[in-house]
């Protein structure tokens, strides 16, 4: 599960933004101070960031929008039930057609999740997000006075903070996921919540206790800020971060699955596992962590 921070960029402000073309033309006549603000393409050399077009389109007048204390959760939750809706309608299709009934990874054991499961799961998740992620993840910005960038990351760089923010955030989780499994006291008031679906799916990803949430968001704030990423970077993280928790809670095996093209990754299979046996598989991603420490149940 995932809740993105202040800078994390939500992808539909791509089609709210103010045209370049636009903002060019309020820069005329405003003489050569105008111009002193905007980073040229000549001040990062041979290594110019790609990116730069797009930064300067999402940065431009929004942000005030970029800062709101109420984004990041909003955001969060929108991103969650955007990635979730295509699971829905295959378990909505599994219902009627076998053929797609036969990608469950427990195909033969019981039917995919009825739309009362998902409704209820909904206002679970909503709830949470009401009385606990909203006011969390607004105090934590009220008490940053954040300042977006005016250059956009390289390629590279871009890369480099996305997947060492996986890497960190893959062993913070890992820790404390396997200490809320060993300590009876915090599986009972913390994690046995998102253990109430034995097989789980897609929404589920983020049905856990407000404690559980809470304690995620900060795992992943921290696995950015110590990373220190750019604003993209942190944006990308945190969106592809909310897709690998709803792929691994999805409770299919598809043939387009990343973990089918990325060895390195436990994916469904691996995260039902964990489900089905409430032991081992404790790491959300990779799955060397699990193998390096004799937990791998697969």
């Amino acid at each position: 599960m995932i809740i993105t921070n202040w800078s994390s960029i939500p992808f539909f402000l791509l089609f709210t933004t103010s045209s370049p073309v636009r903002r060019c033309r309020r820069s005329r006549g405003r003489g050569p101070k105008a111009g002193m603000n905007v980073p040229s393409a000549r001040h990062g050399g041979a290594d110019a960031p790609l990116l730069q077009g797009l930064w300067e389109h999402l940065r431009g007048g929004q942000e005030e929008i970029l800062v709101s204390p109420y984004l990041p959760a909003s955001c969060a939750f929108l991103t969650h039930l955007l990635l979730c809706a295509p699971f829905l309608a295959l378990d909505a299709l599994g219902s009627v057609c076998q053929r797609i009934r036969s990608c469950r990874i427990s195909a033969g054991s019981e039917p995919p999740p009825s739309l009362r499961r998902w409704v209820d799961c909904f206002w679970r998740v909503l709830f949470n997000y009401l009385t606990t992620v909203l006011p969390a993840s607004a105090l934590f910005q009220s008490l940053r006075s954040p300042k977006l960038p005016q250059l956009a990351p390289s390629c590279w760089q871009l890369f480099v903070e996305v997947f060492a923010c996986f890497l960190l955030f893959d062993l913070l989780f890992f820790l404390w996921h396997y200490s809320m499994h060993r300590v009876p006291w915090l599986y009972r008031n913390i994690h046995q919540v998102h253990h109430q679906n034995q097989t789980p799916f897609a929404l589920a990803a983020q049905d856990a206790s407000s404690a559980e949430l809470l304690s995620l968001l900060l795992l992943a704030l921290s696995s950015a800020w110590a990373v220190g990423c750019h604003p993209l970077s942190e944006a990308l993280f945190h969106l592809l971060n909310s897709w690998l928790a709803v792929e691994d809670h999805c409770g299919y095996d598809l043939p387009w699955a990343l973990h089918r093209l990325l060895p390195c990754l436990g994916g469904a299979p691996h995260h039902q596992a964990h489900h089905g046996l409430h032991r081992g598989n404790y790491a959300p991603y990779f799955t060397h962590w699990d193998h390096l420490c004799g937990t791998y149940m697969y």
